[in-house]
């Protein structure tokens, strides 16, 4: 949804300047709904695939622990089976966090979750987000490209959620091309109401010194998300949980029962598909050697909007907490060849290094492609690159990349082109 939204935002206003003229440019929402649906099913049926040429027994169900070695599933096709084993991983994932105190009640038509939002068969007049984290912005960029006229609400004084670079977050709010409307920031929602076709929120200031009504056809509650336990019996199996409902897990992923370990979103930690894609690896590692990795200072995070938004490593204001004496170096799209020659050149890289050593502690980019950008950034951190080492590598031109090498050669000199 976010890059066939972004390709018909494209048409309808980048094209022409481009030299290319497009008439009678339409939305077809059904068929781009359609789309997402087979973008959905592909990767599951390659999973299914890899399941049986890896022979991978593949039970569909919904498991429950009956004892810290066994597991009772009630089948989706109907029945029972049960399962026994020395070793369990649980990656039950996460759900949608409802809104506290119950005052706005997602009914997926009018005001909808994450998951409602990409299934809204209308585009809606007037759309509200409350949150501006990742899910909000990107979903609110998919419906603001596609016409909605769009508001974020957010309680904190930032957007782009926990981890972002303070500097980041102020371009991404202040950056027109994001096209995801309006801010408002310091804002809390009390309630929610239905009136005239209309959904009603009363909001507040965060203070509480000033009330204001917002109305929209649709509102999108995008407050986070919290690990799914729901119908698993973990007491069975002796596993306990924190004061936030994640699984508790030791260093190895152990959970308070050593035969069952915990990877993912129910546990601690981002939830990212990779950032469990890593623990999976490692816990079975675990399993099988009794050695096993996962850097968590090397997993990076991305926004896909439009520019992107990409992580990894430290922010500026995690090294001033922990009093780390640090380089800056930044560069520009606007001085990239690439950028520039394709008239998409908002943003910049930059570059976190250590004061005394040079060492790359956290790289941050806003612009085009920096989803797959960030990929330097994270071998520069595994393997504890300098700042010096990756201006000294030579990058092809013209590309985006000589932006993350010029970036590199500002942190510990100055850029060449810039």
């Amino acid at each position: 949804m976010l890059n066939n939204s972004h390709i018909y935002h494209q048409t309808l206003h980048d094209l022409k300047k481009r030299g290319i003229d497009v008439a009678s440019v339409t939305l077809n929402l059904d068929n781009m709904l359609v789309a997402k649906d087979k973008a959905v099913s592909g990767p599951r049926k390659s999973i299914e695939h890899l399941f049986k040429q890896n022979k991978v027994d593949y039970i569909r169900g919904a498991a429950s622990f009956v004892s810290p070695t066994k597991v009772t599933v009630e089948l989706l096709d109907g029945g029972k089976s049960e399962l026994e084993s020395n070793n369990f991983v649980v990656a039950t994932g996460s759900e949608v966090t409802p809104f506290p105190g119950g005052g706005v009640q997602i009914d997926e038509q009018q005001i909808v979750s994450s998951t409602g939002a990409l299934s809204l068969q209308t585009v809606p007049e007037k759309l509200v987000v409350i949150g501006g984290g990742v899910i909000g912005l990107e979903l609110g960029s998919v419906w603001s490209r596609l016409g909605a006229e769009v508001t974020v609400v957010e309680f904190l004084g930032g957007i782009g959620g926990a981890g972002i670079d303070e500097e980041i977050a102020c371009v991404i709010r202040l950056d027109h091309s994001f096209a995801s409307g309006k801010f408002k920031l310091h804002t809390k929602i009390i309630f929610a109401e239905k009136h005239n076709g209309k959904v009603l929120l009363h909001a507040q200031s965060a203070k509480g010194d000033k009330d204001e009504t917002l109305e929209a056809d649709v509102v999108l509650v995008a407050i986070g998300r919290r690990p799914y336990v729901e119908g698993l019996n973990l007491a069975a199996a002796g596993i306990e949980l924190d004061t936030k409902g994640r699984i508790i897990i030791d260093h190895q992923f152990n959970t308070s029962n050593k035969n069952i370990k915990c990877i993912g979103d129910v546990t601690f930690g981002t939830m990212l598909a990779h950032k469990a894609e890593e623990e999976g690896i490692a816990a079975v590692e675990y399993i099988k050697t009794g050695h096993g990795h996962v850097n968590y200072n090397a997993i990076p995070s991305v926004i896909y909007t439009h520019p992107e938004v990409s992580w990894v490593g430290k922010t500026e204001q995690e090294l001033k907490v922990e009093g780390v004496q640090y380089n800056v170096g930044k560069f520009n799209f606007s001085a990239n060849s690439r950028a520039k020659t394709n008239l998409d050149y908002e943003g910049f890289v930059k570059i976190i290094a250590e004061k005394e050593t040079d060492k790359v502690l956290g790289v941050h980019i806003i612009g085009p492609n920096a989803g797959e950008m960030i990929g330097e950034a994270v071998l520069a951190i595994e393997y504890g690159a300098s700042a010096e080492d990756i201006a000294r590598t030579s990058h092809a031109h013209p590309t985006l990349s000589e932006a993350f090498k010029e970036a590199a050669m500002a942190a510990y000199s100055k850029p060449i082109h810039m």
